[in-house]
């Protein structure tokens, strides 16, 4: 019998803030880079500073990325276990699935055990 996969809460948080093409941008634009200041991310993303910064603050819930002020200027890094919960609900899928292949493997070569067997 498969167990039922649930999503833990902070699974659902790294979810919702990762659902917003724009926010997932972001998101990505930081990973790749290491840091990214509040103007870079407003450039990039081509919306509003308060639009980035309710994104950055969404992310931040999740626990995706930190923020680090320096002067006036606050620069955002992502998280490097921000994804665990997400990355690990998928790993629990890939088991169902994995385990639902097997099963269907052992299937098809019961098939083929009797097909043969009839055969003779």
């Amino acid at each position: 019998m498969i167990s039922p996969v649930a999503t833990t809460p902070r699974a659902n948080l790294v979810m919702r803030a990762l659902a917003d093409p724009t926010r997932m941008a972001i998101y990505e634009r930081i990973a790749r880079r290491g840091e990214s200041s509040v103007v870079d991310l407003t450039g990039f993303a081509r919306v509003s500073q308060p639009a980035v910064s309710q994104h950055l603050k969404a992310l931040a819930e999740a626990h995706l990325v930190a923020a680090r002020r320096e002067g006036r200027m606050t620069f955002y890094r992502a998280l490097p276990h921000g994804l665990a919960p997400l990355s690990t609900w998928i790993g629990q899928l890939e088991a169902i699935w994995e385990q639902r292949l097997d099963r269907l493997d052992d299937y098809l070569h019961a098939l083929q055990r009797n097909e043969k067997h009839r055969e003779r």
